[in-house]
């Protein structure tokens, strides 16, 4: 098993976050068009991961270690915390005015989603690669992939609530090195004892928060910015870019 590989390989797919950062050198007078379509393209982005692969991983993993009806009922308790969890950030979340404060607020709860997202992902990415390069580089591609919008919706909000480019890159890094993260707890702690139903109730806990702040968070922010049509588009944009990657890879 060659560790420094398989942390390679999962720290390059958790830094591929930075990535998003790039929409910020695309300057334009008209910022709401910017911030509009880059949330309702991260909310695309992640109800797609969502639909796509956090729940159905969840079930089969829980399905693997349950029975039908105590797979589906472990699903649905922990992808219901989720949103409650996702909702008591929310509302205890500090904003500072009507505008910028909520823009900033979507930024850090994205970031502590995507964070939650990101460890046990860097622990998947880790496993695999240790056992099969192959695969291990197949995966790190495919959350590689999705990892890049979800930089978008931290650094994007961030930036134009704060106007600070170091915040907007600190918030991402952070977000980034989670994956990587992930692979450390990995190889210290966690490789004998991380179970399928353990990752299956993760994967629905995270689908739950995600899903939460698509609807609550990046779309209503988005169309907030009077920009009807764009959000629209991008949101189908961002489904069908995530639903490429998903049969791609």
């Amino acid at each position: 098993m060659n560790i420094g590989y398989s942390f390679l390989i999962t720290s390059l797919a958790g830094l591929s976050t930075m990535v998003g950062m790039f929409v910020l050198l695309f300057k334009k007078k008209d910022t709401n068009k910017i911030i509009s379509s880059s949330l309702a393209f991260a909310a695309g982005v992640m109800t797609c991961v969502s639909l796509l692969d956090l729940i159905p991983e969840s079930v089969e993993l829980l399905t693997s270690r349950y029975k039908n009806f105590v797979s589906i009922m472990f699903f649905l308790i922990f992808l219901c915390i989720g949103v409650l969890t996702s909702m008591t950030i929310d509302k205890y979340m500090p904003e500072n005015n009507e505008n910028n404060g909520k823009l900033f607020r979507v930024g850090i709860i994205s970031m502590l989603a995507i964070i939650l997202h990101n460890i046990p992902e860097g622990i998947a990415t880790f496993m695999a690669s240790s056992m099969d390069t192959k695969l291990g580089i197949s995966l790190a591609l495919a959350i590689a992939m999705h990892n890049i919008p979800e930089g978008i919706s931290i650094s994007v909000p961030i930036y134009y609530s704060t106007k600070s480019f170091k915040k907007s890159f600190l918030y991402t890094f952070i977000s980034a090195v989670s994956e990587p993260f992930g692979a450390i707890i990995a190889y210290l702690f966690l490789q004998k004892f991380v179970t399928d139903s353990f990752m299956g109730m993760l994967f629905a806990f995270i689908a739950g928060i995600m899903i939460h702040i698509s609807f609550y968070e990046l779309l209503p922010t988005s169309k907030k910015y009077n920009e009807n049509k764009l959000t629209s588009l991008f949101f189908i944009i961002g489904i069908i870019f995530m639903c490429i990657n998903h049969f791609a890879f």
